[in-house]
């Protein structure tokens, strides 16, 4: 299964990792081609680079373009602001992105709590697999006899 793997790019190392772990699974896993330049950066740097991506790289367009002919999405809800299970905003338009292209939507931790969209991430039915990514259905293995 191809599966972009997604989330507020304060969770960059965590993103990646949920990356290995799929591929270690056999999947065709992929992150924005924007990460690297956050890896080992502190928070107050993060939000500098994710600004300017956003407003210079055309980051979010970039994600779309890489979410053509994905069969899933992950979504890294982690904690942040004080929120658990934290989607942003830059993350819940990857999951309508996902929705519209008909491809499962997958969170790392249930749904959070956030009164603004909620609603909307439920409509979505994502599949929440509480950190366990054996909960994503391995890749189908063809054999020619």
């Amino acid at each position: 299964m191809r599966i972009g793997v997604a989330g507020s790019m304060h969770f960059t190392e965590r993103m990646l990792e949920a990356r290995d772990a799929l591929v270690e699974q056999g999947h065709q896993a992929f992150v924005t081609s924007l990460a690297s330049a956050f890896i080992g950066c502190n928070d107050e740097e993060k939000e500098r680079i994710k600004i300017d991506q956003k407003n210079n790289r055309d980051a979010i367009r970039e994600f779309w373009n890489l979410m053509q002919g994905a069969d899933a999405l992950l979504v890294m809800n982690l904690e942040r602001h004080g929120i658990a299970n934290y989607i942003g905003g830059n993350a819940l338009m990857e999951m309508g992105f996902a929705h519209v292209l008909n491809q499962k939507i997958y969170l790392f931790n249930p749904i959070p709590d956030i009164k603004f969209y909620k609603s909307e991430i439920e409509a979505m039915k994502p599949i929440v697999i509480c950190g366990d990514y054996s909960k994503i259905p391995p890749p189908l293995r063809c054999t020619i006899s």
